[in-house]
This record gives structure tokens, C-alpha cells and sequence, in this order.
């Protein structure tokens, strides 16, 4: 089952980096494979955003998602809910003595002939993807 974890600390409070991320909105200036992404409704729990994201040869696919949890600068989660793969994502913030800590964790269980052919290529855009909080971090505290 392909799985990635990336931890960053941010120089900003809890609140204001539980914010960033909680808007979905907010992925395309950090995550560069989101080429469109808008919210269905206000932001909290069981919130729900269409996206497309970049897939092979160029073509965006759907990626759409739904917030699973929402509790307030502590824990974000969400499931994606259209798309080829459909992985589970988790944030967890934590306060330190300069600001935030920030792990992100990618989840995606592959069955039957997905498992055989997309494994290597979910793993690299799950990395990928968690490895984009590098750019978060230097959002933030710009």
C-alpha cells in the first residue's frame, strides 16, 4: 500500500497554519499538480471540493475530495472521492516553541490490476505531494 509522510515546522501559529491548509483554496500556490480546485460550501467538516489535478501525458483528471475531519488547529482529513486513486490524506499540527509542526500523510490502498500497474507512479506523486510542504513553509512565513 503506497504511503508518504512529511513533517515540516512553520514559523507561524497553529491557528493561522491550520487556516492555510483548511482552505482548500489555498493548494494551488503549494501544490503544484492542482490545476483547478473550488469549494462546494463553507469551510469545515464534511466540506467538499472539486478538482483536477495533473495526470499522464499533461490531461488533468478529477481528484475531487471531502473533509473527514475538522478539529480546529489540531487535525485535518480528508478522503478523495473521484479519480483513477482515491487515497486518504491527513494533517496533524502541533504547537512548538517557534510555531508550528505540520505532518502530512498520504494513504492509498490499490487492489487487483491498480495494485500491479500504479504503484510505482502513486508512490512518486504521494511523495510528491507531501514533499510540497517545503513550499508551504516558505509561503507561510514569507
Amino acid at each position: 500500500m503506497p504511503e508518504a509522510v512529511h513533517t515540516v515546522r512553520i514559523n507561524r501559529q497553529p491557528a493561522d497554519v491550520f487556516a492555510y491548509f483548511a482552505d482548500g483554496e489555498n493548494d494551488p500556490q503549494w501544490r503544484p499538480a492542482v490545476k483547478e480546485i473550488t469549494r462546494t460550501g463553507p469551510i469545515g467538516p464534511g466540506m467538499t471540493y472539486h478538482q483536477r489535478i495533473a495526470g499522464p501525458a499533461g490531461r488533468a483528471i478529477p481528484s475531487d475530495y471531502r473533509v473527514t475531519a475538522y478539529e480546529p488547529d489540531t487535525h485535518l482529513a480528508f478522503e478523495v472521492t473521484a479519480g483513477p486513486v482515491r487515497p486518504t490524506g491527513d494533517y496533524h499540527f502541533t504547537p512548538t516553541d517557534e510555531g508550528t509542526e505540520v505532518t502530512f500523510k498520504l494513504t492509498a490502498e490499490l487492489t487487483g490490476l491498480k495494485k500491479l500497474l500504479m504503484t510505482k507512479p502513486v508512490q512518486q506523486s504521494m511523495n510528491s505531494e507531501v514533499a510540497a510542504l517545503d513550499r508551504a513553509k516558505q509561503i507561510l512565513e514569507s
